[in-house]
């Protein structure tokens, strides 16, 4: 590359040292001002060189392995060079190198300064090691920098994210001074160990903070599953005029994912798109994620569709919501037109598409994609992608087919692919199977309750009672008990929560009242009955059916009639699978008060309208 005219200018009229380098201007630049030095010997001015190393790391195009070069070239360097290595390449994809180059800094007798330091203790950051992370806290101890507040604020970061929370507790406590930053580290550290109600404290003790602060306190919130708080903190952060920035709205639009929240859902993207934030890669998936996951698909699409950039990761999340919502062809079409683009699916994506053929039935479809993954995308199939294959199997009542696939996987089958077997035995009825698969799960995984679970309910639909009893009593010896189910209704931009047989709600007994009365009876002239068959078999009848109508969504249900009118589908999230007397109890209100209920429950989407369900493979 020819060196530009203004840097030649340079080199001809005036004596260069850092006059020249400030004229650099690129790569080629760079390398003729560095052969230039060499030719008039100013690169044996260590002043000189070592602003050339400076540079050369400071550069955008990660110039990092040329500084290195440079370097060795220098027989004696000076305590300037060997910390802007040890920067550099806490930074780089070795951070490891930091240590060499701080051992070199030493053997050449140089003492380390408070520069020193914090870049070594970031190196152990990006590495994740506590016991360099310790030798590098004793080596700043030793050379005297304890106190040094930029080395404290790099320790209690370094600790936080090596996961010593206690150490970097430590720390924090015996700093003399903070600023937003030491806060932010420590915050972070505790969402980092999931200690969110210590991270709440500090930041509600904080005298100032930043946008970085709000981030990362929302960030916590998400990945600790607390998605109505990080909701809620980010309408905290307008109420005080701050401004979020596109990694907090990543934030809070995948906590309206997971809590089914259409209606903030909808407010935050329009949040974003006032603010004129930038829809990039990350952001925009996590709008299509959103729409998708709150019962939208036809704005997933839609946000997709507008899409600048689109990476695997946004092709994934526009096929998995497909498949969720059950529209397989749909799911399978954006697949072919991905690969026709050239993006390359990942083992996710497989998984995704695998699942839309799994609740479509498209069990030909479905093995003739998992066959491709290796043979034209080079991807090896995972337990995830051995799942689908069961469930898809299974779910098509190819239950000897499912057996025998998970009996010759090449890899040992987890208990989530038993399950999935387990599960198709309940839904075909199939006890034989059923209770060979269920004895290798008791086996497996003794404490988890769905198993016992769904083994009792095959006994069930097959009147197999006295195994029923056999089943719940070996269930209650171990003290196990059943995860408690809660569905999510969002009125009015407010997420409510019911639990079964849930007394806390404050409009609780109008709600009940909306059940008993209005709602249960119009549906029992519509020929409902109570399915009991999967209750409890330790209680009479009358209760059965009273446990039934106390299940977390017929609560959720009742509210939503009370407070969304038509054509305005109801829409509700649950975290265990829906039960069967649900799910007709649901058909039947659909069709009595010509309304369009979407539920979401563990595996699915079930779209509920004029008494038909979208799901017709379900049961």
């Amino acid at each position: 590359m020819r060196c530009s005219k203004s840097v030649l200018k340079t080199l001809r009229v005036k004596n260069p040292k850092l006059v020249v380098l400030e004229h650099c201007s690129n790569v080629g630049d760079l390398k003729i001002i560095h052969a230039h030095m060499l030719r008039t010997h100013l690169f044996f001015d260590l002043f000189v060189a070592s602003r050339l190393i400076a540079i050369c790391i400071d550069s955008t195009t990660n110039l990092l392995h040329y500084a290195i070069r440079v370097a060795s070239q220098i027989q004696n360097p000076n305590l300037f060079i060997c910390n802007a290595l040890i920067r550099g390449c806490s930074t780089s994809e070795n951070p490891e190198n930091s240590f060499h180059y701080y051992i070199k800094a030493l053997r050449f007798g140089l003492l380390p300064d408070n520069i020193t330091h914090p870049f070594l203790v970031k190196a152990c950051s990006q590495i994740e090691s506590a016991p360099m992370g310790m030798q590098a806290h004793g080596q700043a101890i030793k050379h005297g920098f304890e106190h040094d507040f930029y080395l404290q604020n790099s320790l209690v970061h370094m600790y936080a994210t090596v996961g010593d929370i206690n150490a970097s507790r430590n720390v924090f406590h015996r700093m003399c001074r903070f600023d937003v930053v030491s806060w932010t580290c420590m915050i972070a550290g505790y969402h980092r160990c999931g200690d969110v109600e210590s991270a709440r404290e500090l930041f509600d003790r904080m005298p100032e903070r930043n946008l970085v602060t709000w981030s990362t306190m929302i960030s916590g919130y998400a990945r600790n599953n607390c998605f109505d708080r990080a909701v809620k903190l980010f309408e905290a952060l307008q109420a005080e005029g701050v401004v979020a920035n596109e990694t907090v709205m990543v934030g809070v639009i995948s906590s309206c994912a997971h809590l089914g929240a259409l209606a903030m859902g909808e407010k935050a993207h329009q949040y974003v798109v006032r603010n004129n934030l930038s829809l990039n890669l990350i952001l925009g998936t996590a709008v299509v994620d959103m729409y998708a996951r709150c019962g939208n698909v036809e704005k997933a699409v839609n946000v997709f569709e507008q899409l600048q950039e689109k990476d695997v990761l946004c092709w994934t999340a526009l096929i998995a919501g497909l498949a969720m919502h059950g529209y397989a062809e749909k799911a399978l079409w954006y697949f072919s037109e991905m690969v026709k683009t050239r993006v390359v699916p990942r083992d996710i994506t497989f998984t995704a598409v695998l699942s839309a053929c799994s609740h479509a039935g498209m069990v030909e479809r479905g093995l003739e994609i998992f066959e491709s993954m290796k043979r034209d995308h080079g991807v090896e199939p995972r337990l995830e992608h051995y799942g689908c294959m069961v469930d898809l199997l299974g779910r098509a009542g190819k239950l000897g087919e499912a057996e025998k696939f998970v009996l010759e996987m090449p890899v040992k089958p987890n208990a989530p692919i038993w399950r999935a077997l387990l599960g198709a035995c309940r839904i075909h009825k199939n006890v034989q199977i059923g209770e060979r698969v269920g004895k290798i799960l008791l086996d497996m995984q003794p404490e988890y309750s769905g198993h016992y679970v769904l083994l009792s309910n095959i006994y069930a639909r097959a009147d197999k009672w006295k195994d029923v009893t056999v089943t719940r009593q070996m269930m209650k010896d171990k003290g196990v008990r059943k995860t408690p189910g809660y569905s999510l209704i969002e009125i009015d931009g407010k997420i409510h929560e019911f639990t079964i047989g849930d007394k806390t709600h404050p409009e609780i007994e109008k709600i009940e009242r909306m059940w008993e009365d209005v709602i249960l009876q119009k549906i029992k002239v519509a020929g409902y009955v109570a399915n009991t068959a999967e209750t409890l078999f330790d209680i009479d009848e009358e209760e059965k059916e009273g446990a039934l109508h106390r299940h977390s969504e017929k609560l959720a249900i009742a509210y939503g009639i009370i407070n969304i009118r038509a054509p305005t589908p109801i829409r509700i999230v649950k975290n265990l699978r829906v039960c069967e007397d649900c799910h007709t109890a649901t058909k039947l209100i659909s069709k009595v008060f010509k309304v369009e209920l979407i539920v979401r429950d563990r595996n699915r989407f079930h779209h509920f309208k004029e008494g038909t369900c979208s799901c017709m493979d379900y049961w």
